[in-house]
């Protein structure tokens, strides 16, 4: 089972997620998209949860309130972490996360410690927890069917943006030859211009004198 939240902090409104319980958080460190952001209390048992960031937020740029929420809901799912105050609360995209044979269920490294950030939690907000738990559905999630629907529906978008790519390719290509067979039809329709069909003509020695 997976638990989602909704987080009105953004518009559009965005994604949270994490698993029930250390065997679901097995599937979800495979099976995460790329654009997930995965948190996780600092040095604490805690839930795993992921935001699904939208089109055009950076895990660097994250909104400060949509930050708070997702560091709020952290805290609210760890059973030690959640009875203290100024907790940190761990960060990184979701592909950043190294799983190797020999770790625990649930556990989970780091390819880059770069690629960690933090962010302070004073306390607990009940506001926030309230909000977000009011927006709570639990469902039953085909993770690999998920990737394969997921995978689909990018390779057509990049395809759809590859052949609109090519059309207005073409179309300034064939912008830029009628321009340049305009430029050519001008040139030549000067040079009759300067062509003075009324000026006498010249003799065949005054032509070779001319060259002489």
């Amino acid at each position: 089972m997976v638990l989602f939240f909704t987080s009105n902090v953004a518009n559009p409104p965005v994604t949270l997620y994490m698993g029930r319980d250390k065997v679901e958080n097995e599937d979800l460190i495979k099976y995460a998209w790329p654009q997930d952001v995965w948190f996780h209390v600092d040095k604490l048992s805690s839930a795993h949860v992921y935001l699904r960031m939208p089109d055009g937020m950076s895990w660097e740029g994250i909104p400060e309130d949509l930050l708070t929420d997702c560091a709020q809901l952290v805290k609210a799912n760890s059973i030690e972490g959640n009875k203290k105050d100024n907790l940190t609360i761990i960060y990184t995209p979701a592909d950043n996360l190294k799983k190797t044979g020999d770790m625990a269920v649930g556990q989970v490294s780091f390819h880059s410690d770069k690629k960690v950030k933090r962010v302070h939690v004073p306390k607990r907000e009940n506001p926030i927890v309230n909000r977000l738990n009011k927006t709570k559905v639990e469902k039953v999630v085909d993770h690999e069917q998920e990737k394969i629907d997921r995978i689909k529906k990018e390779s057509a978008i990049r395809r759809a943006a590859a052949a609109q790519k090519k059309k207005a390719d073409a179309e300034l290509a064939k912008q830029r030859e009628a321009e340049k067979a305009a430029k050519s039809y001008d040139s030549l329709f000067e040079v009759e211009e300067d062509f003075d069909a009324n000026a006498p003509r010249k003799t065949g020695r005054e032509l070779e004198e001319d060259f002489m």
